[in-house]
Parts: C-alpha cells; structure tokens; sequence
C-alpha cells in the first residue's frame, strides 16, 4: 500500500505505525514503539491502527505489525525497544532490519 505523500521519501523517516487488533501484544509494540521514537529524538507520531480493513491492506496477516514510511517491517512478533530503535536507526540509512 502506497500513501502518494511517502514515495520517494529518501532516508526521511515519515510514518510510523502500529498495525493490531487491540490486543495486549499489539498495544505492547504500540507503546515499544513509542518509547523507541522518543529514545530516538524523532518527533514522528506513531499511529496505532486497529481498523482490521487497514490492517489487511497492508498485507498484515499475523499482528502486531509495524509499518514504516508504508513498508511493512516485521510482523507477528512483539518487539523490544531495543529492535525498533534498530530498525528507526536502519531507515535512516536507507535499509530495513526487522
């Protein structure tokens, strides 16, 4: 899925979002995810989406799922801080690691 405003956005880090059902493991990555923006300085806003119709269009079959810049980059797992960071820091550099 693509958003007409994050195509060809370069090393920018644009959007950062959440993609579950509401359930504990989701609104975990949620609030992982949060903290790793914050660790990281970035004032992204982290959008939590629990709308199954969205999820399903970005392809997310298994949740939580983290998207960014509308890339899906790791699903079906909770990650820690520590991996978000990781993968907030990757994209600045133009690569993906989830």
């Amino acid at each position: 899925m693509k958003n007409c405003c994050c195509n060809d956005v370069g090393d920018s880090l644009v959007s950062i979002k959440v993609l579950g059902s509401g359930c504990k493991s989701c609104h975990e990555l949620y609030e992982n995810t949060k903290e790793a923006v914050k660790n990281a300085g970035l004032s992204v806003e982290v959008e939590y989406i629990t709308d199954l119709e969205k999820v399903m269009g970005y392809g997310v079959m298994s949740m939580p799922g983290l998207v960014v810049n509308e890339k899906v980059v790791s699903m079906g797992k909770v990650l820690k801080v520590a991996d978000v960071e990781k993968i907030i820091a990757n994209k600045t550099k133009g690569q993906f690691v989830s």
